[in-house]
């Protein structure tokens, strides 16, 4: 099921609402990037850390990988908007 709608989106949320075509685009890329094996065992091991954590399922703050290896609670605009080439 897909997340409920945001009442005040941010800006590539209005975007892409607007934006249907681009919508698709996104969305086809999404799928490609999302299987590859190595996004793969990132999301496997931030899936295991939120269980072990107990908060699976419950949506909040997202589980980010540090430059050292360990796994922190992060705002996750923030850790969306990370390392994506800015305009």
């Amino acid at each position: 099921m897909a997340p409920p709608r945001v009442s005040n989106p941010k800006r590539s949320a209005k975007y892409y609402r607007s934006n249907p075509e681009a919508r698709r685009k996104k969305a086809a890329t999404d799928k490609k990037v999302n299987a590859r094996p190595e996004q793969r065992e990132k999301r496997s091991e931030l899936t295991t850390e939120r269980r072990r954590r107990g908060i699976a399922g419950k949506g909040g703050k997202d589980l980010s990988h540090t430059k050292d290896g360990k796994m922190v609670l992060e705002n996750p605009s923030k850790n969306r908007a990370r390392n994506r080439g800015k305009k």
